[in-house]
């Protein structure tokens, strides 16, 4: 195999993991927020980008194909490409007659090229980098996923607000989404000329349909294996059942007129206070989390990383009742509900962790981590609906009371450590 010249990792880890987050959070947040300004109900709404978590959830049976056929960086570049192409073609339907049907297509396409180029990218970071500069980089990727996500559900956002003082609101998305395909396009470029790892590199005539279903079977066998694995399954698809709800309404809510029983906030503004400031609380929960957790072990921060995820979620019923008009006050209770998710959220991704541990540790977590999409995907399908029909104030409400899923379904599990 030809040997290549090595190029240092800050080169590429900063931009990979950028490139990662900004299509899943323009399928998973920027959606809804166009969809809500382009005058959809809650009901379809949430029941249409609900769908859109589905690459997410089966991502696991075509993960074997990412590593039997062609490479790593072919799939990086080649994804990143179909993202940018997809985000200019729903810009080109935002002013037809069919748009939501057509924008639907392609938030589909960007959604399975993004689950794609998150099982290629993850591969590649993993057998590009030894195992020190994986430890090292865990940070820089880390960081700049979570950079990418404050441009696109903040930045992002804010720029199509300020943009709809001045067009349409079709173009107004249309210039910002052009924009989102640009940045794709440009970090494919970027990626085709520093991701030169030779080791990557795989015979793609070495694919056989075996390769693909003896480990995906394997990996099954091991997954249902495991002690405990039952109450392990209801947690995972269960102890999100209030988030999901409450993630798929929250920016909608805001945005809606006060006679509809949001808050009639401005795009930019909740580009500022949910993709800004609530992501940098989320950050800081999680961090704080994590720290806690590597002092004192899981088990001793369990119960309140459960009573911190659920309880702040009460502030959006104080927000629906009060119909507060200062923005500090909003963007207090936005900062307080991500901290709190951010902390608690911890909890439940190191227990993934943890009961991935063992035999075939990595398939077993991509599971692990298509079980909490479909936890996600389901239950905000009928979120919309229940907001229609009950109003944002018993809505909340119905979310808070929802917490006692996670409670029981938090006890159900044993944590050792």
């Amino acid at each position: 195999m030809k040997k290549t010249k090595h190029i240092s990792p800050v080169s590429w880890v900063p931009t990979l993991y950028f490139a990662e987050a900004l299509p899943y959070m323009v399928v998973m947040a920027l959606s809804t927020i166009m969809y809500t300004n382009m005058g959809l109900s809650n009901t379809e709404l949430a029941l249409y980008t609900s769908w859109l978590y589905l690459p997410w959830v089966i991502k696991p049976l075509w993960s074997p194909l990412v590593d039997s056929l062609r490479t790593k960086r072919w799939w990086i570049i080649a994804m990143q490409v179909l993202v940018g192409a997809s985000l200019a073609g729903v810009a080109l339907t935002l002013q037809t007659e069919w748009w939501l049907q057509l924008s639907l297509a392609l938030f589909w396409l960007m959604a399975f090229s993004s689950a794609t180029h998150d099982i290629a990218a993850d591969g590649f970071y993993i057998i590009g980098l030894t195992e020190k500069e994986q430890a090292f980089y865990v940070g820089w990727r880390s960081t700049f996923y979570r950079i990418g996500t404050i441009f696109c559900q903040g930045g992002l956002v804010v720029l199509a607000g300020v943009l709809q003082k001045g067009h349409s609101m079709s173009a107004a998305w249309a210039m910002t989404l052009v924009l989102a395909g640009l940045i794709m396009l440009a970090l494919a470029l970027w990626h085709s000329k520093v991701l030169k790892v030779s080791k990557v590199s795989k015979d793609s005539k070495d694919f056989r349909v075996f390769k693909v279903l003896v480990p995906f079977i394997d990996t099954l066998r091991v997954f249902f294996s495991k002690k405990g694995v039952l109450p392990a399954l209801l947690f995972m698809l269960l102890f999100r059942f209030p988030e999901a709800q409450l993630a798929k309404m929250a920016q909608p809510f805001m945005l809606r007129g006060l006679e509809e029983g949001g808050l009639g906030l401005s795009t930019e503004t909740v580009g500022l206070a949910y993709g800004t400031i609530g992501v940098i609380a989320l950050l800081a929960g999680g961090i704080l989390g994590g720290w806690l957790v590597s002092r004192n072990g899981l088990k001793h921060w369990w119960w309140p990383m459960i009573a911190a995820i659920s309880l702040p979620d009460a502030v959006y019923i104080y927000l629906a009742m009060a119909q507060p008009t200062s923005l500090w006050i909003i963007e207090t209770c936005v900062a307080v509900e991500q901290f709190g998710y951010g902390f608690g959220f911890t909890a439940y991704m190191l227990f993934l962790v943890y009961f991935s541990k063992g035999d075939r540790s990595t398939s077993v977590f991509s599971i692990c981590t298509a079980l909490q999409a479909l936890g996600m995907m389901l239950p905000g399908m009928m979120a919309g609906y229940l907001a229609d029909q009950w109003g944002f104030a018993t809505f909340f409400w119905w979310v808070m009371g929802c917490c006692l899923v996670t409670v029981v379904v938090s006890a159900m599990v044993k944590v050792e450590r």
